[in-house]
């Protein structure tokens, strides 16, 4: 059984809430030792930009980019949509640090023969 996990986040800033509520799953399995990716599409390509993941989503929750930085030094990774991220003609030469271009075929290929354990925001 693998102890992969993959975290499919859509939503950018425009639902705080729902980008925490990712990086918490993704940070959980990080800092538990999981091998953890987290694939950012539509609008979450965003994230992948530095200075785009700011604030608080909520009273209580951890902020942003405090939740980058643990999934960061937890040796976690980010595959960005190259379309979603090319439409919005953003610099790929800004990708903050684990991030890379990269569709579905290279998260195929992390994935690997013995599967992931999944997750969609």
């Amino acid at each position: 059984m693998s102890n992969k996990a993959v975290v499919s986040l859509a939503t950018g800033m425009e639902d705080p809430e729902r980008v925490t509520v990712a990086f918490l799953v993704a940070l959980g399995a990080a800092e538990h030792g999981r091998p953890t990716l987290i694939f950012l599409t539509k609008e979450a390509v965003r994230l992948a930009v530095p200075g785009v993941a700011t604030g608080r989503a909520c009273e209580g929750c951890p902020s942003l980019p405090e939740l980058l930085e643990r999934y960061r030094a937890a040796g976690g990774s980010y595959l960005v949509c190259p379309l979603c991220f090319n439409a919005k003609a953003l610099d790929p030469g800004q990708l903050i640090e684990g991030a890379e271009l990269g569709g579905t075929v290279p998260m195929w290929e992390w994935i690997g023969e013995e599967g992931a354990t999944s997750f969609s925001y």
